[in-house]
Formats: C-alpha cells, sequence, structure tokens
C-alpha cells in the first residue's frame, strides 16, 4: 500500500532513524552553492510544539514506538513534544511560515532559532485545508528568505531542502524538480505539489524548497514512504500557493473560502474532439449547483474553463485550487468557451455557510434529501407510486426526524403524493411543520419534520 508520511520528528520518531536511499543531484566539481546558503540558511528554524494528544490510537502507537520491545513500560504520554521546521518570510515582523500540522492543537511552540537563541511564538493562524500556518515572534536581527515565483520551476531545475529532519538543526540535501502540479494523492484538500528528489525526512515539514537563487520556491510536506524513510520521493507545497494562504492568515488570522459551485472535469483528447475544440487543455463544467454563484452567474453545463482572473486553467484541479485560494466574496473573472465562442463571466464568490442557510431557508423541511419519483409493484403494498427517499444528510433537519434512505414517502400533509411535484406543493401548504406518512420495509410509519432540529 502507498504511504504518505507527514514528516514531524520527535520522541515518536526515535524509531524511524533507517536507512535511506539519497538522491543527490550531480553537479560539476568545481560548482559549490555554499555562498547562497549562506545567506538562507539563517531564514531557516526549527519549531518545537507541545501538543497534547487525545486520540488513544495515537497515545498507543506513540507508546509502541518510544519503548520498543521493553514492555515493562507502560507510561502513555499525554503530551508530544514535536519538532519541524520553520521559514522566516518577514523579519520585520517576526512572521514564520510552517505546516499547519507541525502546530496543530500546540499548548506552546518554541522556536530555534540557527544561532542558538530561542523565542516562543505566537501563533497567528492555521489553515488545514492547505497545510499552512503562520507563527510570529518578537525577535530583532531576523534574517527572512525571497519568496520566488514557483510558477516558473520546471522539471530538471536544481533544488535544495532544508530543515531539522530527525532533530538534526539545518540541514541540507540537493536534487531536481522531478515533477510539478501532483494531485489527487490524498495528502491534503488542496494539491498542487512540487515533486523532488532532494532527501526529506521526518522534521523537514515546514522546512525550505530553495532554487540555486536561493529564492523559497516550497514549503516541505510530505513523502512517498513505504517504508517510513525518504526514498527519494517528496512534496512541497508551491511558495505562490503557501504565499496567498500566508496573506490571508496575516491579515484575518483564517483563510475563508468562497465557492463557486460547479463540478468540473479534465478535457481529454475524446473530449476535445466531442466538443470540437482545438485546445485540449482546460476544464468543462459538468454540474451547476443550485443557488451558487455560478448559476447566479449565468454559467452553464458544458461551459469549457480556459481560464480564472490571469491563470490559465488546465484541468478541474487548477479550477479547485485557484478558487479555493480566493477569499469569500471576491469577484473572479471566468474565461470560458462556449458554442466556440470566448465568453468572459463575473463572479462573486460566495460564502458556503450562507448559501446553506439560504437553502435551509427555501427548504427547511426536505433540505439536504435526495428523492426520485417512485413507481413499483410491491407484494406487500400493492401498485405503489410515491416518492423515494436516495439520500438525507446527517446534518438535516429530515435526518434528525428519522427520515432513511430507502423510505418511500405516499403522503404530505395529509394529503396523496405520487411524484416530486406534488410532496413539493403539498410541503408549501404548512410552513411550521412537514407531516409524511413512509413505508419502510413491510411496514408503515408517520414522521414529523421541523423547521429546527
Amino acid at each position: 500500500m502507498t504511504q504518505f508520511m507527514r514528516f514531524i520528528a520527535g520522541a515518536a520518531c526515535t524509531a524511524l532513524l533507517l536507512a535511506s536511499k539519497i538522491s543527490v543531484a550531480a553537479l560539476p566539481a568545481d560548482t559549490t552553492i555554499a555562498p547562497m546558503l549562506n545567506q538562507v540558511l539563517p531564514s531557516i528554524v526549527n519549531i518545537k510544539a507541545r501538543i497534547k494528544v487525545t486520540d488513544i490510537n495515537m497515545l498507543r502507537e506513540i507508546q509502541k514506538q518510544q519503548r520498543g520491545n521493553d514492555k515493562s513500560k507502560n507510561e502513555t504520554p499525554d503530551i508530544l513534544g514535536s519538532s519541524g521546521s520553520g521559514v522566516i518570510i518577514d523579519a520585520k515582523n517576526g512572521y514564520i511560515i510552517t505546516n499547519a500540522h507541525v502546530i496543530d492543537g500546540a499548548e506552546s511552540v518554541v522556536i530555534h532559532l540557527s544561532d542558538g537563541h530561542h523565542y516562543t511564538a505566537k501563533v497567528i493562524g492555521i489553515d488545514k485545508p492547505s497545510d499552512v500556518a503562520i507563527v510570529q515572534i518578537k525577535a530583532k536581527n531576523l534574517t527572512s528568505v525571497n519568496i520566488g515565483d514557483s510558477n516558473t520551476v520546471k522539471v530538471g531545475d536544481f533544488v535544495a531542502a532544508i530543515g531539522n529532519p530527525f532533530g538534526l538543526n539545518q540541514t541540507v540535501t540537493s536534487g531536481i524538480v522531478s515533477a510539478l502540479g501532483r494531485t489527487t494523492l490524498g495528502i491534503e484538500n488542496y494539491e498542487n505539489f512540487i515533486q523532488t528528489d532532494a532527501s526529506i525526512n521526518p522534521g523537514n515539514s515546514g522546512g525550505a524548497l530553495i532554487n540555486m537563487k536561493g529564492e523559497l520556491i516550497g514549503i516541505n510536506t510530505a513523502i512517498l514512504a513505504p517504508d517510513r524513510g525518504s526514498i527519494g520521493i517528496g512534496f512541497a507545497i508551491p511558495s505562490n500557493m503557501a504565499k496567498s494562504v500566508m496573506l490571508q492568515l496575516i491579515e484575518y488570522g483564517n483563510v475563508k473560502r468562497g465557492v463557486l459551485g460547479i463540478g468540473a472535469q479534465d478535457i481529454t483528447p475524446e473530449l476535445a474532439d466531442a466538443f470540437d475544440i482545438e485546445n485540449k487543455k482546460g476544464a468543462v463544467i459538468t454540474q451547476i449547483l443550485a443557488n451558487s454563484p455560478a448559476q447566479l452567474s449565468g454559467l452553464k453545463v458544458g461551459d469549457i474553463i480556459t481560464s480564472i482572473n490571469t491563470t490559465d486553467i488546465k484541468s478541474a484541479s487548477d479550477v479547485v485550487n485557484t478558487v479555493g485560494f480566493l477569499r469569500v466574496d471576491s469577484k473572479v473573472n471566468v474565461n470560458i468557451l462556449r458554442q466556440h465562442k470566448p465568453i468572459t463571466v463575473t463572479v462573486l464568490l460566495s460564502d458556503p455557510k450562507k448559501r446553506q442557510e439560504q437553502l435551509e431557508i427555501n427548504n427547511p423541511f426536505l433540505n439536504g434529501v435526495g428523492l426520485k419519483n417512485f413507481d413499483a409493484l410491491s407484494p406487500i403494498h400493492g401498485n405503489v407510486k410515491a416518492v423515494l427517499v436516495t439520500a438525507v444528510d446527517r446534518e438535516s433537519n429530515a435526518w434528525n426526524s428519522e427520515l432513511r434512505p430507502g423510505d418511500i414517502i405516499t403522503s404530505a400533509n395529509q394529503q396523496p403524493v405520487t411524484n416530486i411535484d406534488e410532496l413539493k406543493a403539498a410541503v408549501q401548504k404548512n410552513n411550521k411543520f412537514l407531516l409524511v406518512n413512509i413505508l419502510r420495509g413491510q411496514g408503515a410509519a408517520f414522521l414529523v419534520i421541523n423547521k429546527e432540529p
């Protein structure tokens, strides 16, 4: 089984000191990156966090790794001391970027500088979906790294990874960019990873991936680790993506993402031929959600998205990653092809919570319920023409009122219903509650669905 590993070092990682394959880029004998590293190394810090552990499975795993084969030690810690890396990105204000999983749940965070000084840090903001976090220290004479443009990175570029693997401070490894735009790995909600063979290990989380100019082009985040050690396949969050989150965390303390409200699919060569378009890159809209910004703006199923603002869209993942880092209430220019005609549609991204609230206002009783017209001959109930419940959101009022998938609604507010339209009409006749008669298995029952849970 493929195993991705985020690399926090600490007491739980002492058993991970395994021999690993290290792929080092071959450089000419007279080439050195030492002068560049002298400028960059002071900006890389070691982060030590005290995290209160509440997951019993995590506790058992930590206990197992700490005691090894010595079963006489049965102490189970409730505080995990972990170690990761970080990068100073604003020397004046003391801002440091790292991974969210390095400090998530931390009771205290201590930053250790390259010169030996250490400071207690203030957590400015954590964004779990992107795995980016910002902390701040009050210190003088800090050195920050220059943030590069990750969009200019190419496969084959030489890079260096800097961090604190297994607590070994200021460790530098070199390699190349192995691949770009790695998605659907299941590591984060938003993925567009830079893949590198520069050796990275537990403790490198939040550290820097830099180019040969000494510019930050990525934040090291995870490795492919079938044997829980580096095999030369590591992943970094691109600097442009991290910077977008960083700016929101510094200004607002959080990331409030707007929603576009579409489903999208990659343009394959077959789809390009079917749509009769020359460009084989982009994303075709397959679904428009009701009451979404996409619907309100006039986007349609079959529209082919070619760019969003100034970002070219090459795949459906590009849509997710581009929109996912735009703040709620942002105006977005979506460039599309519709029947071979280029069109620009301006969309105001909305708060998904507000959309959900509006849906609940518009349909307080059956919001979150999937329905299907049903016509069947039952050996128990005879000829049944009604409405089948196909899905029920567990957070909905209907679920709280015991409505379940597989139930067959035969009446609503004491009016017989034979299809969805009749059900909707019956619902409108009472705004206080919805009384439904359902068939369930061999029996039947009445359920009362209220507006409030």
